[in-house]
């Protein structure tokens, strides 16, 4: 992974700490520890776009820079702790987040609350977590793990190992917004590491779309093409159509895989907001065989 990948996870943590502002009632996730554990820099910008319509202002900017963002993030977290939540019910003893950012899981998920964690990220990403989840909680939740490293370039079996992941009992693992960022052979290591997981694991990852990256199918989202196709921070992508047979050979089976239009029309209608959301990012639910 690049730096410049390392940099995106204030972006989506922006957008789901925004969310907050909007009433119960309208918002498309619940995380109250988003607030206390982001930059100062987003934090204060929570604080100023507080007056409903000075949020709606910041929505409104948001959808005309790249349209769709907003709703991509709370709706596709929301839709993983759903399934995250179905896995614990199958059995899974362990979770593994790789890339996790600012991303609250681990934390906010009362049926993931008592469950191991890793939580495994570049430096950077991992020091601003803990800075912020000491800020918000005093110190950091024993149970929870981080492990600094990078997909590309270090072994993520040793990684894991070394951080007391022994990898024998059924393992969550969460590869949210991670997969484009791989190259080639990040994504070889990453698939043949869980390829060895335990039986009955469960795979929560997302993907871009083959056609996006290609070029072939931007729409209206020229934008996040120039600032990530374009500039080599994403690489990787998939057809849907071929996904299962992408993971078969690692020994994953498809449960659910749905795309990001599907997953944001089972949860924006109740709000009664008028959004959309960016339909390049399909997220796919998997068990390990």
């Amino acid at each position: 992974m690049t730096r410049e990948a390392a940099r995106t996870t204030d972006g989506p943590a922006s957008i789901v700490a925004l969310e907050q502002l909007f009433p119960a009632e309208k918002r498309l996730l619940d995380d109250d520890l988003i607030l206390r554990i982001v930059p100062w820099s987003i934090r204060i910008w929570t604080i100023i776009l507080a007056p409903a319509w000075l949020r709606d202002g910041m929505f409104w900017f948001f959808e005309k820079l790249t349209p769709g963002v907003w709703a991509l993030f709370p709706c596709r977290k929301r839709y993983i702790q759903e399934k995250a939540e179905d896995a614990v019910s199958h059995g899974i003893s362990a979770v593994v987040n790789l890339g996790a950012g600012l991303d609250t899981l681990v934390f906010r998920s009362q049926m993931l609350a008592s469950l191991p964690a890793w939580e495994v990220d570049q430096p950077v990403n991992v020091a601003a977590k803990r800075k912020g989840m000491k800020r918000a909680l005093g110190k950091w939740p024993d149970r929870v793990t981080q492990v600094a490293m990078d997909f590309d370039h270090e072994d993520l079996s040793r990684t894991l190992e070394d951080a007391g992941y022994d990898g024998r009992e059924p393992t969550l693992f969460v590869l949210e917004a991670v997969t484009q960022y791989l190259t080639d052979d990040g994504i070889a290591s990453t698939f043949d590491f869980l390829s060895k997981a335990p039986s009955g694991s469960r795979l929560l990852f997302t993907y871009v779309k083959q056609p996006f990256l290609d070029g072939d199918d931007i729409g209206d989202l020229k934008m996040i093409y120039k600032s990530t196709v374009q500039k080599g921070i994403w690489h990787f992508g998939l057809n849907p159509e071929t996904v299962a047979d992408f993971l078969t050979p690692f020994g994953w089976e498809v449960v659910a895989h749905e795309s990001s239009e599907e997953i944001a029309a089972r949860y924006i209608p109740a709000t009664g907001r008028t959004i959309r959301t960016m339909p390049i990012e399909p997220v796919v639910y998997a068990v390990k065989r």
